[in-house]
């Protein structure tokens, strides 16, 4: 599927993403810049080489219950903006599907008149979709693969990894591409 490199509307203040496209780096950085906001931090998390306890990662394999994740990266926009008024442009972008090794998996953008909240906002952004955003990551390794237990659980003692509910994942969740602009 195809991303959309820009947002629908001129007058959008969000833009989030999660999909198996690779992260548009470029469009995303020259979108959140705008005349009022003298100030923007991105923040892109990309897959390491290794894990705690676990040395030569070669792949890294995100899953999402899409609904969910989408409606909370949604969240954390509203939330940054309640906590911070001046924002100016928002976008939380995060990949599903297999990653290998320095693929970008995250990405954040926030503008803002001045640089403290800037990076205030986006630090919040980024702590916050990794707490609370249900996306799961399937960890392969030299010693073996198994799910990252460095995930949000979605329901307290659900079946799956991170407490997944039962239907999250490849059976009723990441389905390619969601995106919204608010």
């Amino acid at each position: 599927m195809q991303r959309a490199v820009a947002p629908a509307a001129a007058s959008a203040r969000e833009w989030i993403t999660l999909g198996d496209q690779p992260v548009p780096l470029e469009a995303i950085t020259g979108w959140v810049v705008e005349p009022s906001c003298g100030g923007v931090v991105t923040f892109l998390g990309t897959v390491r080489d290794h894990a705690e306890g676990r040395p030569g990662v070669s792949r890294l394999e995100y899953e999402a219950y899409e609904e969910v994740a989408v409606a909370e990266l949604a969240k954390v926009a509203a939330e940054a903006r309640r906590r911070w008024p001046s924002l100016g442009r928002v976008a939380l972008h995060h990949r599903v599907g297999p990653l290998e090794p320095c693929e970008v998996a995250v990405a954040v953008a926030v503008a803002a008149p001045h640089r403290a909240e800037a990076f205030e906002a986006a630090r919040f952004c980024i702590d916050t979709l990794k707490s609370t955003v249900p996306i799961w990551k399937f960890e392969t390794w030299q010693g073996g693969a198994e799910w990252s237990e460095a995930t949000a659980p979605l329901v307290a003692g659900g079946d799956g990894p991170g407490g997944r509910a039962a239907g999250a994942g490849s059976a009723g969740g990441h389905r390619g591409e969601r995106e919204v602009r608010a």
